[in-house]
């Protein structure tokens, strides 16, 4: 059995004894690579545990806790742990047996934390909120643009724990890749720390491009000369998507910045340049988020401009009608009086007299409205 197949079977127990007698039952399965989501069992936790030595994979099934204490020991590789929301029970005997701060588990096993950088003697704990665009044919007022999840990383000497929630932002593809560039992963879990790191921000550019298209697409139909009125609520919707991404991209900048600039036992000096690589990037997708909101400020109220002077427009042309409607209404509201002393009263013309009077001045009216652009 493999030692992600020991480790789902033995995550559930709270001593290290325990642990070790459950994680040394049978090896005869082939080992799986489960960190890839289509690879990963329904149900478990446990995603994927395997030991790096030298940048490089160590073949084969291994018990566990004969592995950590032999990375422990040699000072040569580490163990990365991948899990995928797990319980307080999944999560205990992990927790033991890697000697994690129990606030940490906490925060690992209950989610909904901001990103953040904590430092539990020789342990980092790294929170970094993942997003992922959720394709839409047409944007509506009730469309979901982003969609968020969390990754937890426990970085220690010897050893990387990832915790990830959500449906999304899965490491297995990131994992692939280290094992493709050995003389990255020889740099030991600071490096892993990185990859994350820069795995998550490169997704935090790759959304904001897809959110700048749905902000194209509703500022042309702003300026559309259609004649139809664009439904704020869409854009009331992209600023409410766009102040979801905010929470999860802007609190990152002091953890990155801590790690790439001050001294932490567990972060080599080289990969602290790496973080700053990093930091830049996030800078990018910071200012394109506040520049984001800007411009929908502005959208809206060029949408709402638009509005205004459309009811303008329509008063002016209810105004105009009730002024060609008044012109008959007093001239006969005049003749409607009943006065036996009237002029034209007894005229043989008179009646044909006053309507071509009536048509004149409305027509006149007419005229000049339309010339002022009121009609």
């Amino acid at each position: 059995m493999s030692m992600a197949g020991n480790l789902r079977k033995v995550a559930g127990l709270d001593r290290v004894g325990g642990l070790r007698k459950a994680a040394r039952l049978g090896r005869r399965q082939a080992r799986v690579d489960l960190s890839h989501p289509a690879r990963s069992p329904l149900g478990s936790a446990v995603v994927n545990c395997v030991t790096y030595q030298d940048g490089a994979r160590v073949p084969g099934g291994r018990d566990l806790v004969e592995a950590v204490e032999r990375v422990r020991k040699s000072d040569d590789g580490f163990v990365w742990l991948g899990m995928h929301e797990p319980t307080d029970d999944e999560f205990a005997g992990i927790a033991e047996l890697f000697d994690l701060h129990p606030l940490a588990v906490e925060d690992a096993v209950e989610a909904h934390q901001r990103p953040k950088l904590e430092r539990y003697g020789e342990t980092l704990f790294a929170v970094f909120k993942t997003v992922c665009y959720v394709e839409h044919k047409e944007l509506t007022a009730t469309s979901e643009v982003v969609s968020t999840g969390e990754i937890m990383v426990f970085v220690g000497p010897a050893f990387v724990i990832t915790v990830r929630h959500g449906r999304h932002g899965s490491l297995g593809p990131l994992r692939e890749e280290l094992e493709a560039h050995p003389q990255q992963l020889a740099k030991g879990p600071a490096a892993v720390l990185h990859a994350i790191a820069d795995h998550v921000v490169d997704d935090y550019l790759s959304v904001t491009d897809a959110v700048q298209e749905d902000i194209d697409q509703v500022e042309t139909d702003v300026f559309a000369d259609s004649g139809e009125r664009l439904d704020p609520g869409r854009i009331y919707q992209l600023k409410r998507e766009l102040l979801e991404l905010k929470r999860a991209v802007a609190p990152l900048d002091r953890p990155i910045q801590e790690l790439a600039t001050k001294p932490i036992r567990v972060i080599d000096p080289e990969i602290q340049a790496y973080f700053r690589d990093v930091s830049d990037h996030l800078l990018r997708a910071t200012e394109q988020i506040a520049a984001f909101d800007e411009l929908l400020n502005s959208i809206l109220q060029a949408h709402l401009a638009q509005v205004s002077v459309a009811q303008n427009e329509d008063m002016r042309r209810i105004t105009a009608w009730a002024a060609l409607i008044a012109v008959p209404t007093m001239v006969t509201g005049v003749y409607g009086m009943n006065f036996t002393y009237m002029p034209e009263l007894r005229s043989r013309f008179g009646y044909p007299l006053v309507l071509v009077v009536i048509g004149v001045a409305c027509l006149a009216l007419y005229r000049g409205f339309k010339r002022n652009g009121w009609l």
